[in-house]
């Protein structure tokens, strides 16, 4: 085993792809994969599964790349202690359901690493996406949210990959809305208040499910329903359309402004946000910091 194996295992996994991970690594795709089949070979497991859908990591394969890691971290800051290199570039990436409370964390933990270079990525994405991204390593967490319609079903799929969820809060549902919306000033409003207005949602793909939707109530028949795939068009939506979401009730104006407002909805619900990462995951430093300003903004 080499600390080259490990750079190239590493960079599969977090690539999705051997081919793509070949142009980044430099490498041929052919050489890359030969030294993958000797290091599965040597290490006696299964790293990755290879199908037509691409690559995925192994339960086996989630451990090995977590030392992996590990290792590849300790040989960089022997090189730079001893050899006088930089020290090693922060990388970090997390998939997320769209809360505007995820970006605000992303944000200050970049801000708090405190180097000049780093290689980020933030995924505002659907939630089957979430999963696959978390179990194949190509992000270090995942956040979204479990209630008791959707717990059962998530919580089998989280123990398939290999994840484990833990909750950051609970929070009671809100409703979205325009600041200048009818019913942005009421105390709560109920289901019944919000017939007439467009219901917006946001779209999960081909792996369309109620219990992957990322609002609650996804069974529930709207008259007028609009689904979008990111978070500033649903925004823009709430103001144009005079359209709600359900969500947590967490804003934050520093991001999104004053112009859309929480409103409690009387439903007897609650909503688990958490996060999901595998059994076996150490996390990184930008890992620890990013889910301590998750804890800080959303209990504040």
């Amino acid at each position: 085993m080499t600390l080259q194996q490990l750079k190239y295992a590493v960079g599969v996994a977090r690539y999705g792809s051997f081919n793509e991970a070949a142009t980044h690594l430099f490498i041929s795709q052919p050489s890359l994969s030969n030294a993958i089949r000797e290091l599965e070979s040597e290490m006696g497991i299964l790293i990755f599964t290879r199908s037509n859908r691409g690559v995925q990591v192994t339960v086996e394969g989630t451990a090995f790349l977590s030392y992996a890691r590990q290792v590849l971290e300790q040989a960089e800051l022997l090189e730079c202690r001893y050899q006088g290199g930089k020290p090693p570039r922060p990388l970090f990436s997390v998939s997320t359901q769209h809360y505007a409370f995820a970006v605000n964390a992303f944000v200050d933990t970049i801000r708090q690493l405190g180097v000049d270079e780093y290689e980020c990525t933030l995924r505002e994405t659907k939630t089957h996406e979430i999963l696959e991204d978390v179990k194949n390593l190509r992000s270090e967490l995942g956040i979204l949210y479990i209630n008791e319609f959707n717990q059962r079903v998530l919580n089998r799929l989280f123990k398939d990959a290999g994840c484990t969820f833990t909750p950051l809060f609970t929070a009671k549902p809100h409703v979205f809305v325009s600041a200048r919306h009818p019913l942005a000033k009421n105390a709560s409003v109920t289901l019944k208040d919000l017939e007439d207005y467009p219901c917006l949602s946001f779209e999960q793909g081909e792996y369309n499910s109620f219990h992957f939707s990322e609002e609650i109530q996804s069974t529930v028949y709207h008259r007028k329903s609009v689904t979008v795939s990111d978070r500033a068009t649903l925004f823009n939506l709430l103001i144009g359309l005079d359209g709600y979401t359900i969500s947590t009730g967490i804003l934050t104006q520093d991001l999104n402004g004053n112009k859309i407002t929480a409103v409690p909805l009387d439903l007897d619900e609650t909503i688990t946000i958490g996060y999901i990462a595998p059994e076996t995951a150490v996390h990184s430093q930008a890992g620890i910091i990013f889910l301590e300003n998750l804890h800080r903004i959303c209990t504040s």
